[in-house]
């Protein structure tokens, strides 16, 4: 990269910096218009159970979107964009920790590193989802291999993922985390265990699980989905350290995820990822208009529902064609070394 380029990228980053203001009475507007809906949603849910479960589920969806909406107040508060106080953003994101099940803390730092390190394939392991490059799938072992192979199946990362992600990882601290951290994991327990509870006891565990099984699952795969699809794309961007470069990463590597209006409202602005990732700072509500306002942005890979699809064949990088593979296109390395000059594409 030139003096030129290197020149331009630092000025995009500059560029979105009056975005990153964020509004004391915008941010509780989107506390009451999420929250509120959450539990009259969840409720409406329960009492529906007496009509048919039919029903329950047709209200459980959209409460699953709701808690989406409310990991991206979460997401803010990690980032401290989402109000100026960082006591404010530590308390709601603590609280709004609890209710979509991963503790803040915790994710606060897993994500800074994501963010740190976001396509720097020297630096993969630490708060994204797992990619293996070609020639490391090349050499690995076969069980190393079978492995990733089970991590990567869709059925397994959106089938199983969420329950694993979010009502069994997240309830355990990572190795050497530090006591602050560790409080507040044993504080989001207890507190979702105490909410869980006092609900379990006003109407019965049945009921309960009815409800709230569908809401978790729901959620926890759209989450996972649209943290994949964000980064694992046509044409993304992939760099060893000495090459890899932290504006290229949010704008080649984070996506422009296109979706319909009511979608774009009810995950909080999330598809504008390449906006975010260039500077975590700009809130949920100014993603849009620092992308609207500010033309390079505009170029950023754009993905709809339709051609994010095509994600679910992508399972490794090939570095020397800068793309994803398949499992199946890469079996005739396996079997042929010397076919690895061949240009490799995803069907």
């Amino acid at each position: 990269m030139n003096k030129e380029q290197t020149s331009q990228l630092s000025n995009l980053k500059k560029s979105v910096a009056p975005y990153e203001k964020n509004d004391r009475k915008a941010s509780i507007r989107q506390l009451i218009n999420t929250l509120g809906p959450l539990v009259l949603l969840w409720c409406a849910a329960y009492f529906s159970l007496s009509v048919s479960y039919w029903l329950t589920l047709v209200f459980a969806i959209p409460a699953a979107g709701f808690v989406i909406r409310t990991f991206i107040i979460f997401h803010d508060c990690t980032h401290g964009s989402f109000f100026k106080n960082r006591r404010a953003n530590d308390i709601i994101g603590t609280i709004t920790g609890v209710l979509t099940l991963v503790p803040y803390q915790q994710w606060k730092k897993s994500h800074s590193i994501h963010h740190a390190s976001s396509s720097n394939l020297d630096k993969r392991g630490i708060g994204d989802i797992w990619i293996m490059t070609v020639d490391e799938y090349i050499a690995a072992s076969p069980m190393k291999r079978l492995y990733y192979r089970i991590y990567r199946n869709p059925l397994v990362m959106f089938g199983i993922g969420p329950i694993a992600v979010f009502l069994i990882q997240y309830r355990f601290n990572v190795k050497g985390a530090r006591r602050k951290e560790r409080m507040n994991t044993y504080l989001t327990n207890v507190s979702i265990v105490g909410l869980y509870a006092l609900i379990v006891w006003a109407i019965g565990w049945p009921a309960f699980l009815m409800v709230q099984l569908p809401i978790v699952f729901v959620s926890g795969f759209l989450g996972i989905w649209l943290f994949y699809v964000q980064h694992q794309f046509e044409d993304s961007y992939f760099e060893n350290e000495e090459e890899w470069s932290y504006v290229m990463a949010a704008v080649e590597g984070s996506s422009y995820y296109k979706l319909p209006k009511l979608l774009q409202w009810i995950t909080g602005n999330i598809g504008f990822h390449h906006v975010h990732h260039l500077s975590p700072k700009v809130p949920n509500y100014n993603l849009e208009k620092a992308h609207n306002n500010t033309p390079p942005l505009q170029k950023a890979t754009t993905i709809t529902i339709g051609t994010s699809l095509k994600a679910i064949h992508f399972r490794l990088w090939d570095e020397e064609h800068k793309g994803f593979v398949s499992f199946k296109e890469i079996k005739a390395r396996l079997r042929n070394p010397k076919v690895s000059s061949k240009p490799l594409k995803v069907s």
